[in-house]
């Protein structure tokens, strides 16, 4: 007897408090959350230290009187739960951000915490104090209308957990993602922070709408982001799926360029990002990864936030239906892109040439045109007309045009006027050229064609001579032959044989030379972690690009102008041609402008 006893209420706010608020960062969290749901247009927000010396969070918010302000600081009281007809709450309608109702008692628990705030009808501001758990009288203030929350010494009440603290610079950008996270979520609010003096961000209010949304993700994405983005908008079944994503070539080594939201709620959640790198699979290498902001809105009963203290996870609750929307939302988006490539590409492109002449001595310089040499072949209208002076002589270049390249480049890929070291196909645009890649170019357009006509007759299958058996252990066996009939329609046909062992009789007529005991062995690995066959799709996508890539025009090939041109027109038709199988760019687009800017012309 004896040895079960409660908690005093100290270690259980602080035990609370350890759940909601790990870092400075959560904190920032956690009050910016109730600004937003109090209905705040502007949010400033100041911190020190990382957010250790301090926080302080004001807002233009609905404000509280004193009665509201003394119950905001007991554990579990909230304004945000719904009520229904029998006075009970409803955790299954959450609508707002922060319900728990834990959120200010669990950082006084741990800092000294002062709030200052007063209702937009009201007279009189007031002010509560709670200090490592006790909590002041509210008394009158003076304050303006909305909120103020101000933290000092964060964990000063637990000093144990001072010790897991990161450097007060790595304190701070996490507070920063934070709020830019936020921030993104309510483009109509506008947002402040200030650390040490220095604003690291300045967001007005942004419209409401799909414009306002973009403006806000591209202020804080980046300028690029908003110019290579392609807008999403889709709806199935009650959930909406909105927000926008970055074209295949503007792409990142991590998948840093991700913002996820679900009913205005920043998250991190696998099956989201899973989707994502599905719909981007066909299109980007494995250590590539796409730059998207995506919200995603549905009724709060079918998805429970209250998953993680931190509700930094969802789940939804019919997670097949959300991740088939996004899957399918995306794929849609790209398809539509067609041969869009990056303008960023054109960007790198225009940085890396460097002029080798000053501007002021191009007026004083010889008139060149380049003479025909191995490594450059010309279609014949290549240099229709064209002066070569070279050492004060003069050589008229005439050919005949060949009767498939139109005077008139207003084609979106423009016309071929040239191939350059039998790799690079150049073609005039009405207002500029493009240069593409054409091995890189022509894998995407065969890739395409095997897609299409896997779609169209299915996958075929050729029956192994000697059918192939693989050793596995008996859980490994049992998953495998599990999904048989699944993996059949893949072109993948396997049974039991015997007790920790499959044979394989057939495989993908697409694989030609395959490791069956390779691709067995980690077929039985992803099924033990994933709950479905998505290793092998992906794998025959893989397979169809290396196909794709023998089988396509190679580097070092010399085209004619037929050729040339009939690559610019398909690739044109084609979708998703504006990258490689792997996400680099099949072509690069140089506007006249830029080239003149290049010259002094600009």
């Amino acid at each position: 007897m004896g040895r079960i006893r409660r908690l005093s209420e100290g270690t259980i706010n602080r035990i609370a408090a350890g759940e909601v608020v790990e870092r400075p960062a959560s904190a920032v969290k956690e009050l910016v959350e109730n600004a937003l749901d109090a209905g705040a247009r502007h949010i400033d927000i100041v911190i020190e230290g990382g957010g250790r010396d301090l926080i302080r969070v004001s807002d233009d918010g609905i404000g509280m009187d004193a009665e509201e302000m003394a119950l905001a600081v007991e554990r579990h009281a909230t304004s945000k739960l719904r009520v229904d007809g029998e006075g009970r709450e409803d955790l299954h309608d959450i609508a707002t951000l922060g319900f728990r109702g834990e959120a200010l008692p669990s950082i006084g628990a741990v800092a000294r915490l002062s709030i200052v705030s007063r209702p937009r009808d009201g007279a009189e501001a007031h002010r509560i104090v709670v200090e490592g758990g006790r909590t002041g009288a509210v008394e009158p203030a003076a304050g303006r209308a909305g909120t103020q929350i101000e933290v000092r010494d964060l964990f000063y009440a637990t000093p144990a957990r001072l010790k897991f603290m990161k450097s007060e610079r790595a304190e701070t950008q996490a507070v920063a993602d934070i709020v830019k996270r936020l921030a993104m979520a309510h483009p109509e609010t506008g947002f402040m922070l200030t650390s040490g003096g220095r604003t690291m961000l300045r967001l007005e209010p942004e419209l409401p709408g799909e414009g306002g949304r973009l403006a806000r993700l591209g202020a804080v994405m980046g300028r690029d982001f908003e110019e290579n983005a392609l807008a999403i908008d889709a709806l199935r079944e009650g959930i909406a799926l909105r927000g926008f994503a970055g074209l295949p070539t503007y792409n990142r080594g991590t998948a840093q360029m991700q913002y996820l939201f679900v009913n205005g709620r920043p998250v991190r959640d696998k099956l989201v990002v899973g989707a994502v790198r599905g719909a981007y699979a066909d299109f980007l290498a494995r250590d590539r990864h796409p730059a998207v902001g995506l919200f995603i809105e549905l009724d709060p009963r079918e998805v429970d936030v209250n998953v993680h203290p931190a509700k930094a996870e969802v789940r939804f609750r019919d997670a097949g239906l959300v991740r088939g929307l996004i899957v399918g939302a995306l794929k849609h988006a790209l398809a539509d892109a067609g041969h869009r490539a990056a303008t960023t590409v054109a960007g790198a492109a225009l940085g890396a040439l460097r002029p080798e002449m000053h501007a002021q001595s191009y007026a004083h310089s010889p008139r060149w045109s380049p003479p025909s040499r191995p490594g450059f072949a010309e279609p014949a209208s290549a240099w229709q007309g064209a002066f070569a002076t070279i050492g004060g002589h003069s050589a008229r270049v005439e050919e005949a045009p060949p009767p498939e390249a139109p005077d008139t480049p207003d084609m979106p890929l423009g016309v071929a006027r040239g191939q350059l070291h039998e790799t690079y196909v150049i073609a005039q645009t009405a207002d500029g050229i493009v240069i593409v890649d054409q091995h890189a170019a022509h894998e995407r357009l065969v890739y395409e064609r095997m897609k299409k006509a896997m779609a169209e007759t299915g996958v075929a299958r050729q029956l192994l001579l000697i059918p192939e058996v693989v050793d596995l252990d008996e859980a490994e066996a049992e998953r495998v032959a599990a999904r048989a009939s699944e993996l059949a329609e893949l072109g993948f046909v396997l049974e039991s044989f015997g007790p920790g062992a499959v044979v394989v009789r057939e495989v993908p007529a697409l694989f030609g030379k395959l490791d069956v005991a390779g691709l067995v062995r980690d077929l039985a690995d992803d099924l033990a972690e994933l709950d479905d066959a998505l290793s092998l799709k992906e794998r025959l996508e893989e397979v169809c690009g290396t196909i794709a890539c023998h089988g396509s025009v190679r580097a070092g090939r010399r085209l004619t102008a037929e050729e040339m041109n009939a690559l610019l027109r398909e690739m044109e038709a084609t979708p998703h041609s504006g990258q490689c199988n792997h996400g680099r760019p099949t072509y690069v687009e140089l506007k006249l402008t830029d080239i003149e800017r290049l010259f002094g012309r600009r």
